[in-house]
């Protein structure tokens, strides 16, 4: 994939107050229509024209673009690994980053970056947009602005925010926390077990409590090594055996996240406890996750549940789908199945409460 650098003097003269690196995959965000009136990636060097106030901001900008970029449906485990690898090349260069990003595929990209940047102390904020910069009711002004306006929040030289975050209509969320909820709205994303690290309004008020704490002054370590080997297995009424079975039968499956009712209930259909058993016994890692936005899976609490503790399901708390699938592709990747099996219910970024 081809990368191509932007440089922009956004700063006013004088000293510049952070560097900020700004990564551009693609996405609503960054279109603009040609002559003919058809939407088609604008050129981030004009990102001035209409962001005048950037020069407001006293930053040191540059971008890294994708070449050609991409809707967030068509992100893959290769572009995770790239922007990764930008963010470490370029780390003690800048303050903080910013990625523009599609929207439908954030948190699980979000996610991702949370567990392959170990030791991070810098800022990496995500953001994008409902509708595109060119577009006149577009929320992509003032989620660039206050996503960068976070990426360089610093206090006796230290970042403010030292972890990989999702900043979207006014709110700060932890990247591993959040999920996509609304298409059509401009409050895209929401946190439900994990409270706002800051809202925007006049001013910006940061949750200190809620932010993460710095990882000391280690070195920081990129982990690249995925295993895409696993499944999602989301449980419905009617579900029958033969879908069950066909996922678990899968060539290759290593994991499977098992969203399941409430705080982690399932059918007690004999059968279904069966085939699990089974892939378990066959050394596949079943982890346990809610289909409700809020709430955790408490296995073993009702009946519907202690079945599945009982033949080795993993609970996973309160995390997401999208972090539960990240976090199992980078482990299995860098670990392998037996360290995997022990590591998935630790919190290794703040993904889930232990």
């Amino acid at each position: 994939m081809d990368l191509k650098k932007i440089s922009i003097n956004a700063a006013l003269p004088g000293k510049p107050r952070s560097r900020i690196l700004i990564i551009y995959t693609g996405g609503t965000f960054g279109m603009t229509y040609d002559k003919d009136g058809v939407l088609i990636p604008f050129d981030f060097a004009s990102i001035l024209e209409h962001l005048p106030s950037l020069k407001n901001l006293l930053l040191e900008i540059t971008v890294y673009s994708f070449e050609t970029p991409i809707d967030s449906s068509n992100i893959d485990t290769e572009h995770w690994k790239l922007i990764g690898k930008i963010i470490h090349d370029h780390y003690h260069d800048n303050d903080g980053f910013v990625v523009l990003h599609g929207t439908d595929t954030m948190a699980y990209t979000a996610s991702a970056l949370s567990f392959m940047l170990e030791g991070l102390n810098k800022p990496v904020i995500f953001t994008g947009a409902q509708l595109p910069i060119s577009e006149p009711r577009s929320d992509a002004r003032e989620n660039l602005i206050t996503a960068l306006d976070i990426a360089s929040a610093r206090k006796d030289g230290e970042a403010l925010v030292p972890e990989v975050c999702i900043y979207f209509d006014y709110e700060l969320l932890r990247g591993n926390r959040s999920k996509k909820v609304e298409s059509l709205r401009f409050d895209a994303f929401d946190s439900g077990n994990y409270p706002p690290l800051a809202k925007a309004g006049v001013k910006i008020d940061y949750n200190f409590s809620a932010i993460g704490k710095r990882h000391g002054n280690g070195p920081l370590t990129l982990r690249t090594r995925f295993d895409s080997n696993i499944s999602i297995i989301k449980l419905f009424p009617g579900i029958s055996q033969q879908v069950v079975r066909g996922i678990l039968h899968t060539d290759g499956l290593k994991a499977v996240v098992l969203e399941t009712y409430g705080s982690g209930n399932a059918p007690t259909f004999p059968w279904l406890i069966e085939e699990l058993k089974k892939a378990i016994e066959r050394d596949i890692i079943i982890v346990n996750v809610s289909q409700c936005p809020g709430g955790r899976v408490l296995q073993g609490r009702y009946e519907t549940s202690k079945k599945l503790q009982q033949i080795g399901v993993i609970s996973g708390a309160d995390m997401t789908t999208e972090a539960a699938v990240a976090k199992l592709m980078l482990l299995l990747g860098e670990y392998g199945t037996t360290r995997t099996k022990n590591m998935v219910s630790l919190s290794l970024a703040g993904e889930l409460t232990a």
